[in-house]
């Protein structure tokens, strides 16, 4: 049976609501078990580096890692402003070295700080079981794998939102003693950080607001957390205006309905079979919290299901802004809630382990599909050294390369390096991420026989109609189509091998 009776959602683990200390289970808690938790979702993270960079990936590396600090200064006043703080730090870290798996271990890196502190925060909740499976879901859930293993800022956001609920909860344990203030200062801090990350990750503080409301004293409420959010949302403040003159950068972003919320497990969880189920069991688990303690209930619930439903309100009221990736900061709401419901099954005389470690596994093979997807080259999405391989498979001397979007130059520079054909409409770099380029097509392509062209999309959106501009020029320029191919994923990348026309050119 799930007890929480006595106000305890653990039988025998001394929990309290809120002002106290919860930590009652500390002694029967390694120190190193955050640590250990950290370093295992860490490894997971690190085992899907095998995917190619994808296209952000890519913008990635084109901001902070091939360009000089002036040249990412003249970036961010084009696009991507409010990214700064995460291209300065990949731009100090890619010092050291620029391979894929390099510049995505920052994330796996942060994954691991957010598994190693929702175990603690687990324990703090719920009791140290709570801690622990918390953790392990958190490790196996197929989100983690992709975002531990993306070279974007995403992984960051989670781990700052676990970090500063976590601090808040520091803050309640003695809100009024002389420790107080440096909790609230840390707090504050976390909240600095949680807006550096990305913008739409403090989409989780009115869930710790209206905890703290909940959990302290009105005083201590009015004269710490309302100053301490306040000055920790500075930095979000200044980025948000940024990334306000800059909206443009996501009007890709098509307008959705409330029916989205319900991939809403699937997109926290990265798996369409694993999310579902383990949502259901994070509902049960918010549950037994909100019997316990209200404002720690209150706290991982909303952090559960408040972004998704504020985030589509933005998209609804502001601009289209509904993405998958900008609600993975949930993700450890998820195996938090997750936790507790498994850690409060008892189930005389099955062990502890009995029970939960075949959750966890079964939450791991149904997330199995999706982790092998992410893993495959093209797990990302694109399959940029796929298409650099079908071109150096055929390519011959004298053959040029058109970008059907120069901006994907990037991608196939990275990955290409020095053995690609003759960039024939290279000017240089432009101000964002595209690249200057001259217009005279037909005249770049005087004197060679071959050309490939490569762009974004499918096959059939570059050889018909008019949405891939450069295929049509190549066209008029006496080329006929000779070979194409596509990688497996959508939109994916297309190669196409073009033949100069006999008697032409």
């Amino acid at each position: 049976m799930i007890s929480s009776v006595g106000g305890s959602v653990v039988a025998g683990e001394a929990v309290r609501t809120s002002g106290q200390r919860t930590d009652a289970g500390a002694k029967d808690w390694p120190r190193w078990t955050p640590l250990l938790a950290g370093l295992l979702t860490t490894c997971v993270a690190v085992s899907g580096t095998t995917a190619s960079l994808s296209a952000d990936e890519v913008a990635t590396y084109s901001a902070a890692v091939a360009r000089p600090l002036s040249g990412l200064w003249g970036l961010v006043q084009q696009i991507d402003g409010h990214f700064l703080p995460y291209y300065l730090l990949i731009h100090v870290w890619s010092l050291l070295g620029e391979a894929e798996w390099w510049l995505r271990l920052p994330s796996a890196l942060a994954a691991g700080v957010a598994a190693g502190f929702l175990a603690d925060l687990g324990r703090r909740l719920a009791g140290p079981r709570a801690g622990v499976v918390a953790a392990a879901l958190f490790a196996v859930l197929p989100s983690v794998s992709y975002h531990g293993a993306n070279a974007r800022p995403y992984a960051f956001a989670a781990a700052a939102a676990v970090v500063s609920a976590w601090a808040l909860h520091r803050v309640a344990e003695a809100p009024t003693d002389s420790a107080g203030g440096k909790q609230v200062r840390w707090y504050a801090a976390s909240v600095a950080l949680l807006g550096c990350t990305h913008l739409f990750s403090v989409l989780v503080l009115p869930a710790q607001f209206l905890a703290a409301l909940l959990a302290l004293p009105r005083r201590t409420f009015l004269t710490r957390i309302v100053p301490a959010t306040a000055v920790g949302c500075v930095p979000l403040a200044i980025l948000a205006l940024v990334g306000w003159g800059e909206r443009h950068a996501i009007s890709w972003i098509q307008p959705h309905g409330p029916d989205v919320l319900l991939k809403f497990p699937k997109h926290a969880a990265g798996s369409d079979l694993a999310g579902p189920p383990l949502f259901a069991l994070a509902v049960v688990g918010v549950v037994i919290l909100l019997r316990r303690s209200v404002p720690w209930g209150v706290l991982v619930g909303g952090w559960l299901v408040l972004p998704p439903m504020l985030l589509l309100v933005i998209d609804a009221l502001v601009t289209p802004a509904y993405v998958d990736r900008y609600v993975f900061v949930t993700a450890p709401a998820l195996a938090l809630a997750g936790g507790v419901a498994l850690a409060s099954i008892r189930l005389a005389p099955v062990p502890f382990a009995l029970v939960c470690v075949p959750a966890v596994l079964v939450v791991a093979l149904l997330g199995m599909p999706a982790q092998a997807d992410y893993r495959q080259r093209n797990g990302h999405y694109d399959d940029f050294p796929g298409a650099v391989g079908v071109i150096r498979a055929r390519e011959r001397a004298g053959d040029a390369i058109v970008y059907g979007q120069s901006r994907l130059r990037t991608g196939f520079v990275y990955y290409g390096r020095e053995g690609l054909p003759e960039d024939v409409l290279l000017r240089g770099r432009g101000p964002a991420f595209e690249y200057v380029e001259r217009d005279d097509l037909a005249e770049a392509l005087a004197g060679h026989r071959r050309v490939w062209v490569v762009w974004r999309g499918t096959k059939q959106a570059g050889l018909t109609g008019k949405k891939i501009p450069k295929v049509a020029a190549v066209r008029a320029a006496g080329y006929r189509l000779s070979t194409a191919w596509h990688s497996a994923e959508l939109p994916g990348l297309t190669v196409a091998l073009f033949e100069r026309v006999r008697g032409k050119g």
